[in-house]
């Protein structure tokens, strides 16, 4: 039987592109703005044009985009960089839009000899008032018709420093009756006095995006620019540029539906809003969208790149359930992550017919799901730790965990029966005394009778203390960006996004720790550990809970 491929219509492209010889081989990139820290959305992204690279085997090229100085940051370029790492991928190039601004300011020369171009002395909301609307065409600006000889006059002396900024700008000489408002003469350069952190004090006059982004493309070889759905319409005029400049061989350009999440932030504006703010810690807190923050949560690259790949490449925008993302992190996590036993909430449990200086070492898989990563030994003792919520005085029926007369059985140990407890003054319940079956040790017993309740656990004598930080969704609506009903992105804050355990108690086995290394602690879900860990008190992120409760709550 043959076998079937099925292709995205980028594939399907770039295949036509290549047979009919357009194109002999593909070249593609990255090109973000440096102006903020990667997020969630720009994985997809980054997936698309490196992955479109190596499955036809081109090139992709890291470029910056740093067509404007003042919102750029070599801090951003460098977080870019490390993100693109850590999600798998390597690019051929480190490229700077700045490499091509020469040959973008001949090209804006050639369109001003061409009278393709024109200085216009509107100001920016004349321009805008110029342009028109969707229904009613633009009106010409009274600067359009200027020479040729007059227009290369003033670029020059924009060029020279000669107007103050904003006095000032060239123009694409178009159409001002463009269906298309993107074709209404757009502004292509504008005067900017700002120190640029390549090119220093060497330029006065900046190009536009929609100007520096074709010839980027084209002068640096791409065969394929790939970009979201919302530059669909800009592409009329990415297509003009490289046809009225006259480059041979131009880049095409072909567009995706990006990457929308329910639950998540991903505008770099708001993103900045919460930083200032102080309603996250900073870019990499835990329950940001950025990828740095989502790597110090506990994502895995693989996790992320899966979510992608599932979420494939589409022509129509839509939103994706955040559950998905989590699901394809559980599976990661669940095949990867070494198992170990915390108690977030202590309560003593005192074991009184287990001998008071015997300690034992329990054997347990790291991983069931991976044997070959063989077995750990966990103490136990007469003391131990369990989860305060793994107790109830007045147990309902179906509640099978300690509660007086009651047996469980202790992970990977042992059979116990609780048989009384001890309380403070306000009736909390502050210790357990149960009696334990020497004879169950790994669950097994001669009489063969079986409990409904497992639980888990930590020796007292050798738990280590360690700070838990609960992380959950950091909005509670699905479009945390609609501000339809309420006045301000913030209001959709989840209050519960962050809970902080500080005495929680976890196994002897967590010692010389690295920062990311990642667990599975039984029945509370999966951690990471986090960079404020010290050798005195680690810090540990829980990642994801085992099971998707979220909607079961918010329902």
């Amino acid at each position: 039987m043959e076998e079937i491929f099925i292709r995205n219509f980028i594939e399907e492209a770039i295949e036509n592109d290549l047979k009919d010889g357009a194109y002999d081989h593909v070249q593609t990139r990255f090109p973000p703005e440096p102006n903020g820290y990667l997020h969630v959305g720009h994985a997809k992204a980054i997936c698309i044009d490196f992955g479109m690279a190596a499955k036809y085997n081109g090139v992709c090229n890291l470029r910056l985009d740093d067509t404007n100085p003042t919102k750029e940051d070599t801090e951003y370029v460098d977080s870019i960089m490390e993100d693109i790492k850590w999600l798998g991928f390597k690019w051929d190039k480190v490229l700077y839009a700045s490499d091509y601004f020469d040959a973008m300011y001949e090209a804006a020369i050639t369109l001003i000899k061409n009278g393709k171009a024109y200085v216009d002395d509107l100001s920016a909301d004349e321009i805008r008032e110029y342009r028109g609307t969707l229904k009613e065409p633009g009106k010409n600006s009274p600067y359009r018709d200027r020479s040729v000889e007059e227009n290369l006059d003033l670029f020059k002396r924009m060029t020279d420093g000669e107007f103050p900024d904003g006095a000032k700008v060239l123009r694409a000489k178009i159409d001002m009756a463009s269906p298309n408002l993107n074709m209404r003469d757009p502004v292509i350069y504008r005067i900017l006095r700002a120190h640029h952190h390549r090119t220093g004090d060497k330029w006065i006059v900046y190009p536009m995006y929609d100007f520096a982004h074709p010839i980027s493309d084209t002068v640096e070889g791409v065969t394929h620019s790939l970009c979201t759905l919302e530059f669909e319409d800009h592409r009329p005029l990415y297509d003009w540029v490289l046809k009225e400049v006259g480059y041979e061989n131009p880049s095409r350009q072909i567009e995706f539906a990006r990457m929308n999440l329910n639950y998540t932030l991903t505008s770099k504006r708001r993103c900045l809003k919460l930083v200032d703010n102080n309603i996250v810690s900073g870019w990499d807190d835990p329950r940001m969208s950025t990828l740095c923050g989502m790597r110090r949560r506990g994502y895995t690259p693989e996790a992320i790149r899966d979510f992608c790949e599932r979420i494939g490449v589409a022509k129509a925008n839509s939103v994706v359930d955040f559950a998905l993302l989590e699901a394809c992190l559980r599976e990661d996590l669940n095949k990867n992550a070494p198992r170990a036993m915390a108690v977030l909430k202590p309560l003593k449990v005192i074991i009184d017919n287990y001998p008071d200086d015997l300690v034992e070492e329990i054997e347990v898989e790291i991983n069931p799901e991976r044997p070959e990563m063989g077995t750990r030994k966990v103490e136990f003792s007469k003391v131990l730790y369990i989860e305060q919520d793994d107790f109830m005085l007045d147990a309902p029926k179906k509640y099978f965990r300690l509660t007086l007369g009651r047996e469980v059985r202790l992970k990977s140990a042992y059979y116990v029966t609780c048989t009384g407890y001890e309380a403070d003054d306000d009736g909390t319940v502050t210790a357990l005394h149960c009696t334990y079956d020497p004879e169950s040790r790994g669950g097994q017993t001669p009489d063969g009778r079986k409990v409904k309740g497992t639980i888990h656990w930590v020796s007292a004598a050798h738990a280590i203390d360690a700070e838990i930080r609960l992380y959950d969704r950091l909005f509670n609506v699905e479009n945390p960006s609609d501000e339809s009903n309420v006045g301000d992105f913030t209001e959709n804050l989840n209050p519960g996004s962050m809970e902080v355990i500080e005495n929680a108690k976890i196994e002897s086995t967590l010692t010389d720790l690295n920062v990311g290394d990642k667990f599975q602690f039984l029945r509370l879900g999966y951690f990471c550990v986090d960079p404020d860990s010290t050798s005195e008190k680690p810090v540990f992120n829980r990642t994801v809970a085992l099971k998707d409760s979220w909607k079961k709550i918010n329902k």
